[in-house]
């Protein structure tokens, strides 16, 4: 029976270890040895830090595991530990039950991030709706304004200022709505050559008030493209203002449309380059994450958004920067696809 016992304890995937009342090991099985770190504790007492977590459950009112965590080549190991006394007096002797509490722990985690996330996400997608209502009178009634004023420069110029705001607040509204709550696309015929000259005019604020200059190249005309207008239209904003914030007075964005092979005439790209800073390679790894950004104040979802919804419509982005020179952001779709 004693054999059946120890072979009983030696197999147990949970850690025992039985202490006396001064917490010298009395037995140790192998799993206790490897989640202690074994050769630590060759001496066969264990340190006194255990035995404040370990023996605490003998307090009136204590929880019945405590955890603790401790040192591993892996990383930090996270342990529960459980005990029960056997005997009473000074001849007690401590059963502890250890079992390793890691993964469990980190699973918790990650599912109470993931919910604070999904209420952070909810609530920034209800803000940016109840935004956005007012914010389209607001628009309207600016653009009334500047057709008032486009005769005095004086008027016009705070015309910009007011369009420039404004704008630029729509476009960060809709990235929250566009990266919170994306549905599948509708893909219909779109005239890619007027959406860009749509969506540079009503840049075109934020360009004066900034003195940079916005240069259209477009070698293809009025192509129609299988797409989502207003997902494809929120790409050229993001990836303009980009270029707004990367460049000095002076500088240029040249928005270029062409072939992107000119041998097969299967795809269409689209190109953003721009004469400002340009992106370090440190981060361009990761200037695609949601969250990530250099600019105070940004949300960090522009360059996200671009990408899922390129992804969405079955293309590519590309970037290629210089530090100093300016940044190229590609964008590749396809010619041809499902419309409705």
């Amino acid at each position: 029976m004693r054999s059946f016992l120890a072979q009983v304890l030696e197999s147990m995937p949970s850690g025992v270890v039985v202490t006396d009342r001064n917490g010298r090991v009395q037995m140790m099985n192998p799993e206790a040895r490897r989640l202690l770190n074994a050769g630590v504790y060759e001496a066969a007492v264990l340190p006194p830090e255990i035995l404040a977590r370990a023996l605490a459950p003998k307090c009136p009112g204590a929880p019945a595991e405590q955890e603790w965590e401790i040192a591993a080549a892996e990383g930090k190991r996270t342990i529960g530990i459980g005990c029960a006394v056997l005997g009473e007096g000074d001849g007690y002797e401590s059963v502890l039950l250890l079992r390793d509490v890691t993964e469990e722990r980190r699973r918790i985690s990650e599912r109470e991030a993931a919910r604070r996330r999904e209420s952070l996400a909810e609530m920034a997608a209800l803000l940016a709706h109840e935004i956005r209502n007012p914010l389209g009178s607001l628009e309207l009634f600016a653009g009334l304004l500047a057709d008032a004023a486009a005769r005095q420069p004086d008027l016009r110029r705070w015309t910009d200022h007011v369009q420039a705001g404004l704008r630029s607040l729509s476009a960060t509204v809709n990235n929250v709505l566009q990266f919170h709550s994306q549905p599948a696309p509708e893909l219909v015929a779109i005239n890619l050559g007027r959406l860009i000259r749509d969506s540079v005019e009503f840049l075109r604020p934020l360009a004066r008030q900034s003195e940079l200059r916005i240069d259209i190249q477009n070698s293809l005309g009025e192509l129609e493209i299988p797409g989502d207008a207003h997902r494809l239209q929120q790409v050229i904003f993001n990836l303009s203002l980009n270029a707004f914030r990367a460049m000095s007075s002076g500088g240029v964005l040249t928005v270029r449309l062409q072939w992107n092979d000119f041998t097969q005439l299967d795809d269409v790209r689209l190109d953003f380059e721009d004469t400002g800073r340009g992106i370090t390679e440190s981060h361009l790894a990761r200037i695609f994450e949601p969250g990530f950004t250099t600019t105070a104040g940004s949300p960090g979802l522009g360059l996200a958004v671009v990408r899922a919804v390129i992804e969405q419509h079955h293309g590519t982005v590309r970037v290629t920067s210089k530090p100093g020179e300016g940044t190229m952001f590609s964008i590749v779709l396809p010619r041809v696809g499902s419309v409705e």
